[in-house]
């Protein structure tokens, strides 16, 4: 269609009110033309309200490892939850929830439900969770956090004269643990632990900080074979991340290196930050500082 024609069609196909002009200037009757089509495309909206809406359909899911039922892994869960004495509570933050590739439902999967619970929030308080706070306050749990006054878990319990019965672990991103840990004072109450291990992440679908930083289900695969001096249940409960991992693998998704590994190598896809302080965190990670 030329050019002028089709502004000419264009123009014909306005309605106008009796008395205008063909083709309207900007500076005229173009506003009460816009009103009109505005008053016609409103009313064409307000039909589709009317419309049914069909519910999204979602791929049904396993109820076991939480996972769609045609990924699901239950194959490499144990048959029967494992048997252990201590209690886990897994403080997990908001964001983490939704995720598509957690790890804590895995983890809740191989664990009895009377000794693995999710606490979801970033903020607790005695007055909102009277539970949780007793539990920060009994002399046997543990709080499972890495820095300068964490002590080594293995070494805590063998000179511990009570022996820890419960044991707190935060799940989100590193900067979101970080959060939930200082900013309530609860968790602070328990005994805080970290783990001296040399293992490397095996949850190689997501960026790790450093080498040596775990997945939440890792941590808690580590911490119960020590307190329950077993080693089984480490081999048990990383037997579901590891097949998570290959089918991801399997279909497009690529092996994650640490930053600080990217960093040591010169792989660091994005400019250092200007930022003071966020450089000298890379700074510590490029120079395997613990931070």
């Amino acid at each position: 269609m030329e050019p002028q024609k089709e502004a000419r069609t264009l123009c014909e196909t306005v309605v106008r009110p009796p008395g205008a002009s063909r083709c309207q200037t900007p500076n005229e009757e173009a506003p009460a033309a816009a009103a009109l089509d505005a008053e016609a495309g409103g009313a064409c909206a307000d039909g589709l309200w009317e419309l049914p809406v069909e519910p999204a359909e979602r791929r049904p899911e396993c109820s076991r490892c939480s996972r769609p039922q045609k990924v699901c892994l239950c194959p490499f869960l144990p048959v029967h939850p494992l048997h252990i004495s201590t209690h886990l509570y897994i403080i997990q933050h908001p964001a983490e929830e939704n995720k598509v590739l957690r790890t804590v439902p895995l983890l809740g999967a191989c664990l009895p439900q009377d000794k693995c619970k999710v606490k979801i929030g970033r903020r607790f308080s005695e007055e909102r969770d009277p539970e949780l706070s007793t539990v920060c306050r009994e002399s046997g749990t543990l709080i499972l956090y890495p820095g300068a006054d964490a002590a080594n878990l293995e070494e805590f319990i063998l000179d511990s004269p009570v022996y820890p019965s419960t044991i707190i672990i935060i799940d989100g991103t590193w900067s979101q643990a970080k959060d939930i840990f200082y900013k309530n004072s609860l968790f602070r109450l328990p005994k805080q632990v970290q783990l001296k291990t040399n293992i490397s992440s095996q949850y190689v679908i997501r960026m790790q900080p450093t080498n040596r930083c775990l997945s939440t289900l890792e941590c808690a695969a580590v911490a119960l074979s020590i307190l329950e001096k077993n080693s089984y249940i480490q081999e048990t409960l990383l037997r579901p991340l590891r097949a998570l991992c290959s089918f991801q693998l399997q279909h497009g998704a690529q092996i994650r290196l640490s930053k600080e590994h990217l960093l040591k190598n010169g792989l660091y896809p994005k400019p250092m930050p200007k930022n003071k302080r966020k450089l000298r965190k890379m700074e510590l990670l490029m120079n395997s500082v613990k931070i």
